[in-house]
């Protein structure tokens, strides 16, 4: 490795060029990236960020050094939520009741990241099936923040927001239902994509609501999202959601001038009354109008009511967790109620209480079918809100990321997240870094499009990081 190139903060185009110029390999990269998961994932902070590391990378990296680049991401190490399908490393979920599991096949997308030259270095910890904003699991116990080994990092991409925001791989993938992306990159200074459902297929990852979650990147650039989301989109004929891509507009590398004429409107009644959320929101406007952007205030109408009439996951989660079991070959157990029933699962988690007596077929169940018809009129809402500008904005979150105590304060349907707007009208969203508060918290700011408009999305994302700068590495992780 040359004496030039620095593992923390590399990005793809940082090491791609490294080995152009022979400054740097595969192997010596995916070596560095190994030892950072030695020395602080189970040394040092002990973040708890990975639940297993690959023994093929190395090898996959010697087989990349020998060839030429070809692919987008060629010589990338990546790590996948741990409920993203690998058929060469176990994939348990997050349960215990999944322990030792290995699928037959990879899912869509860690296909075709490997396709694209990528390695696929770790699997990443998750609350049990994805079920919480924090990052209880009966499998892995707590996974801690890098930027305060005392905060949670937020759930339920928890392990590869930590492993991402502390340099333990390139980038990673998450998946996101409710926020399960964009709480943990707002919680670990991160980037987090959500896309319009379907437009990244979720062939081989399992699912809470089969029609509102998503498969994306996280990253610590929106550059590096961009790259990997141009990767894993695309119709997949083995989910039917895909067909979304095929409408989608694919995002191009933003201009320098990406914010210049730009219109957002800043949500005030999903700020909250956090302070220090509010001083950094305020900031955030600022930085957006000194960029050329024009920003002005709104409100969604009814925006609490909203949320809670169109929540779907206690009524529809159990259902599409049973069916996703079902398809999966050899899996350990049939169904939820199995694991739920022998105890398998972390006590702490309130949503598999609420869910496990959801209905056996939501589709004829009279509250299922009033939420998913509210949907439409929340859509609406924040649609015609929106129609006047490129986007709408606000914090991810409502709150900083809250110590391993202070989690305790709420379940998963009282945290105030505004990441739920969003995932309940089906809209694509980005969240990127908006600075700290006075405590050293990290804090994201959201920016919500119009259905198959990611590119706009990226845009603005990209327009907002240029002019702040806010991505720092945690200093426990240097």
């Amino acid at each position: 490795m040359g004496s030039e190139f620095a593992v923390p903060e590399a990005t793809i185009a940082s090491i791609q060029a490294a080995y152009r110029a022979r400054e740097l390999s595969v192997v010596e990269l995916v070596r560095a990236y190994l030892g950072r998961i030695e020395a602080y994932d189970g040394d040092g902070p002990a973040l708890n960020a990975v639940v297993v590391s690959s023994e093929q990378a190395l090898a996959r990296a010697e087989q990349l050094d020998r060839e030429e680049p070809a692919g987008a991401l060629h010589g990338i190490p990546v790590v996948l939520k741990d409920n993203i399908n690998t058929s060469d490393l176990p994939t348990a979920y997050g349960s215990v009741a999944m322990r030792g599991y290995r699928p037959p096949e990879d899912a869509t997308v860690a296909r075709r990241l490997r396709d694209a030259g990528a390695i696929v270095l770790a699997k990443t910890t998750l609350p049990d099936w994805a079920t919480s904003w924090f990052s209880y699991s009966s499998l892995t116990t707590d996974t801690r923040n890098p930027y305060d080994p005392n905060r949670d990092p937020g759930g339920s991409s928890s392990g590869t927001g930590a492993a991402v925001a502390a340099n333990l791989a390139t980038v990673g993938l998450g998946t996101d239902c409710g926020g399960s992306i964009r709480v943990p990159a707002s919680f670990c200074n991160l980037v987090g994509v959500r896309s319009t459902p379907g437009v990244v297929p979720r062939t081989g990852t399992s699912y809470l609501v089969i029609p509102q979650d998503t498969v994306g990147p996280m990253a610590r650039t929106v550059e590096d999202a961009r790259q990997v989301f141009d990767v894993i989109a695309g119709y997949d004929r083995a989910d039917p959601y895909s067909v979304a891509a095929t409408i989608s507009r694919a995002p191009a590398r933003p201009p320098d001038d990406a914010l210049d004429g730009a219109r957002i409107g800043l949500v005030t009644n999903a700020i909250g009354d956090d302070p220090a959320i509010r001083d950094l929101i305020g900031a955030a406007a600022r930085a957006l109008e000194t960029a050329g952007a024009r920003v002005e205030e709104v409100e969604l109408p009814d925006l609490f009511e909203h949320i809670v009439a169109t929540s779907m996951y206690t009524d529809r989660s159990k259902h599409d967790l049973d069916r996703f079991l079902a398809e999966l070959p050899g899996a350990p157990i049939p169904n939820l109620r199995t694991a739920y029933e022998n105890g398998q699962y972390d006590q702490r988690l309130d949503l598999m209480d609420a869910i496990i007596n959801g209905p056996e077929d939501p589709d004829h169940d009279a509250d299922y079918l009033a939420r998913f018809a509210a949907r439409h009129e929340f859509t609406l809402v924040v649609e015609n809100v929106m129609a006047r500008f490129d986007a709408l904005t606000y914090p991810s979150v409502q709150v900083p990321p809250p110590t391993m105590q202070e989690r305790a304060e709420w379940t998963t349907l009282t945290l105030p997240t505004n990441t739920l707007i969003a995932s309940q009208t089906w809209l694509p969203a980005i969240t990127v870094p908006a600075g700290f508060t006075p405590e050293g918290a990290p804090v994201g700011i959201e920016l919500v499009g119009r259905p198959y408009d990611e590119a706009t999305l990226f845009r603005l994302a990209h327009g907002f990081e240029q002019a702040t700068h806010h991505r720092r590495a945690p200093e426990p992780c240097p």
